[in-house]
């Protein structure tokens, strides 16, 4: 089915609140991609943001970003009241989330939430499903909150190595913070299924992303040591990143601790199993960030300040996901493939099924040879990209074009100036053969670099943009609508609920 979407992160829409929520903007956004004739919505993971404001910097695998919550949905329950809530300020730029303030102000609104709620029955199923997790997220969280958000692995001791004994001191001693977080967890993710669903009856599909690797300083890794390459003092042996290439000289340092891949295999990868679970039921569609790291995976010493000294490692290839397809059947996962694709990952790109990516922006090589370059797709079981939340927005990549590469790019397009690029990459990428074409709101409309999510490797000024609701207008909801349906990637959509006639009452 040839289908497209828009790649926009639930931080991204517009609001009063300093961050995109999970209410009714959300849902505004899902009518758009409904009238626009648009088959996916891609998001960035759910997770809650840590180092650098990165949602692939998180403390939890599983849990959700409390600054998603909707306030207005909390009120609507009764767990708040307007004027506590609307009157604080929660950001000073409504293009830009300024992550500081949110810090400073929403764990005090949802203090407020909490100290209304009751358990009920809802709650308690709720407990019963996310057991595996939820309590031991609730307790990490509190336990940074008593270490002056400290990471794990600065905590004293007992608790640092998890001794039983200390753990269940922690748990009685902060069953109050406990009760918050999880709490905490029970909202974000009833306004999630909440607003999937609302997508779903829509028509409209999730599309989440995964990210391969855990934060060191996560409840995975903290009760989970003997699954990650740490030494006896919990630090990491070697940690994740990506060797030195025409981009980055020294290489990109991640720092995430790598996985104990023999101790994974002893139990049937049963800790991926799970999370694989999980994430293939939240979302519709699964992106696996980082997908070539299965395959092959790049090791750098710990303590290193740059990834020269790396070297390539073996990952656990086909037997994970022949495990996760054995327990789960086959999930609907996308392969990001981009970076340095070597033959074994070729293979297990094949082995598994999943469609890969073909990133336009890469496909632009003089020569006219490159993967990415859509007269080269050898099928038509991929997902095409105008752009993706680490790259440029499309003028901002046409801007930065020049010599050779652009001659190439104006020539493979048939325009002959480069301000008609971004349009010219939007059709070139609905075109193609792809089965699913996804684009960003800032190619539509032609935003520059000062609209980019991520730049790989820095931090400071990264997932702060946010789109206003006036961008999403009328025009261009049909410009997308007309290139849909051009390009023969019009949906099939469900055959609307018909409504409940009224109960005839006898007089």
């Amino acid at each position: 089915m040839r289908v497209s979407g828009i790649l926009l992160g639930i931080s991204s829409l517009w609001g009063d609140y300093g961050i995109g929520k999970m209410g009714k903007e959300a849902r505004e956004f899902v009518d758009f991609l409904r009238k626009s004739e648009q088959h996916y919505w891609q998001i960035l993971p759910l997770s809650p943001t840590s180092y650098g404001d990165s949602p692939y910097q998180s403390c939890s695998v599983y849990a959700g970003n409390p600054y998603l919550i909707d306030l207005e949905t909390l009120e609507k329950d009764g767990l708040l009241k307007a004027s506590e809530y609307k009157t604080v300020q929660y950001g000073d730029n409504p293009r830009y989330i300024n992550y500081g303030m949110l810090y400073e102000t929403i764990w005090d609104t949802l203090r407020i939430a909490f100290s209304r709620f009751t358990p009920d029955e809802d709650y308690k199923a709720f407990l019963e499903k996310e057991k595996r997790w939820v309590g031991n997220y609730a307790l990490f969280m509190a336990l940074k909150d008593e270490n002056g958000g400290l990471p794990w692995f600065e905590w004293d001791k007992p608790l640092k190595l998890a001794e039983p004994e200390a753990i269940a001191d922690a748990k009685k001693r902060l069953s109050n913070e406990i009760n918050f977080y999880i709490f905490i967890q029970y909202e974000f993710y009833k306004q999630w299924y909440s607003l999937k669903k609302y997508a779903n009856d829509k028509g409209i599909e999730i599309i989440g992303d995964m990210p391969i690797y855990c934060a060191h300083d996560s409840v995975d890794v903290w009760l989970n040591p003997e699954l990650f390459e740490l030494d006896a003092d919990r630090n990491p042996v070697n940690v994740a990143g990506c060797p030195p290439d025409d981009y980055a000289t020294k290489g990109q340092l991640w720092g995430n601790p790598l996985y104990d891949w023999k101790k994974m295999q002893g139990d049937g990868y049963n800790w991926w199993v799970q999370r694989i679970a999980h994430t293939t039921d939240i979302y519709d569609v699964v992106r696996i960030d980082h997908f070539r790291g299965f395959a092959g995976y790049y090791s750098i010493p710990y303590g290193d300040e740059d990834a020269v000294n790396g070297s390539w490692k073996k990952g656990p290839g086909m037997e994970l996901f022949n495990s996760a397809n054995y327990w789960l059947g086959k999930k609907r996962i996308i392969a990001e493939d981009l970076g340095l694709i070597t033959p074994d990952v070729v293979e297990l790109l094949k082995d598994t099924g999943y469609p890969g990516m073909k990133a336009l922006q890469f496909a632009f090589d003089p020569t006219g040879k490159s993967d990415y370059l859509p007269c080269n797709y050898t099928s038509t079981g991929y997902v095409a990209y105008v752009s993706t939340h680490d790259s440029d927005t499309a003028k901002g990549w046409a801007d930065g074009l020049s010599g050779k590469a652009l001659s190439f790019a104006k020539r493979y397009l048939g325009i002959t100036s480069k301000k008609e690029i971004p349009d010219a990459l939007i059709r070139l990428g609905w075109s193609s053969t792809a089965d699913v074409v996804i684009a960003q709101p800032q190619d539509f409309l032609e935003l520059g670099n000062e609209a980019r999510i991520n730049v790989p490797s820095t931090v400071g000024t990264n997932w702060r943009w946010r789109i206003s609701k006036e961008e999403l207008s009328s025009s261009l909801s049909r410009r997308l609508r007309v290139l849909t349906e051009t390009f023969n990637r019009v949906p099939e959509y469900p055959e609307p609920k018909p409504e409940k006639e009224p109960e005839k009452t006898e007089k």
